[in-house]
């Protein structure tokens, strides 16, 4: 099954289409008010995608998945919308927009969601819609945007050296400029150790993706 455009160039797919196909509608674990289109078969979702673009390069499906840092931080939100009530949400490395969703449900004015992954944008789209809010969307790493934000999120980009140090150097910048910065992880090797708890959780996960079932997960904010 392929996803071509009819009016695009040969190789492009439907984003939106693919996402439909390859996922089911559920809610989230520990956000449950909140629902995504989620995979079930990472390592499988991963090839679909490297076939239908013709790639072999790419990164893992993480727009299919909740994964823990976002559902935590998903959870604080909803459990504090005092925090984004009001305020400009900029959401790093958005994935599936669980973060993102969950501050436009508590009551943000904007949410934009910073994700270079064009399946994942549309993903968010996607999910945006089923839970009825509005996230845009920028394919840009955020940092010409955060500037405008009143909050700025990042969950689960610790996992990668330079990915974790240029959102470390954004949430700084931001900081710096008056933003609340929150960041939701299970401790990644990359998480910047001049962060603070706000709050902890035992998440729900996926014991294929994490080797666990449930994963203590923590929010956290610059000291």
């Amino acid at each position: 099954m392929a996803f071509l455009r009819a009016d695009d160039r040969p190789g492009a797919i439907d984003h939106a289409g693919f996402v439909r196909t390859f996922t089911t509608v559920a809610p989230v674990p520990l956000v449950p008010e909140i629902r995504l289109h989620l995979g079930h078969d990472a390592i499988g979702l991963w090839e679909e995608t490297e076939r239908q673009l013709g790639q072999s390069d790419l990164q893992p499906p993480f727009w299919a998945f909740a994964w823990p840092g976002g559902q935590a931080l998903a959870r604080y939100l909803l459990d504090n919308p005092r925090i984004v009530a009001g305020q400009r949400v900029l959401d790093l490395g958005s994935g599936s927009g669980l973060a993102a969703i969950a501050a436009a449900i508590a009551g943000a004015h904007s949410v934009l969601a910073s994700e270079p992954d064009p399946v994942a944008t549309a993903a968010i789209a996607l999910n945006a819609a089923i839970n009825e809010v509005a996230v845009s969307t920028t394919g840009g790493a955020g940092d010409d945007t955060d500037a405008d934000a009143d909050v700025v999120l990042a969950a689960d980009v610790w996992y990668e050296k330079r990915l974790a140090a240029r959102a470390l150097g954004l949430l700084r910048r931001a900081k710096a400029k008056g933003a609340v910065v929150l960041a939701g992880d299970v401790g990644r090797a990359f998480l910047p150790r001049d962060m603070r708890d706000l709050a902890a959780y035992d998440v729900p996960v996926m014991a294929d993706l994490e080797n666990a079932a449930v994963k203590r997960t923590r929010v956290l904010t610059l000291s």
